[in-house]
């Protein structure tokens, strides 16, 4: 199984949560409301085939096989 992350095709293992994925690219553990465990801001925003997901729901949404995810990272400008 295998899942787009920002235009590059990645392996998946069967029920992956999208809260996985984030941990994994980050390098940070989160907690099931999507928030950084050590209580510094994230910083990103994440859409799955085309639909922005609330960190509140990263924990219960599972990447499957074809999935589309693309991480954007906020950016303060004037």
């Amino acid at each position: 199984m295998s899942f787009t992350l920002n235009g590059e095709t990645r392996p998946t293992g069967t029920g992956c949560s999208l809260r996985e994925v984030v941990a994994e690219l980050t390098g940070r553990d989160l907690t099931d409301a999507g928030q950084p465990a050590d209580g510094q801001r994230l910083g990103i925003a994440v859409a799955v085939n085309a639909e922005v997901v609330p960190r509140s729901r990263w924990a219960t949404v599972r990447i499957d096989d074809g999935d589309d995810v693309e991480v954007v990272n906020a950016v303060q400008g004037g």
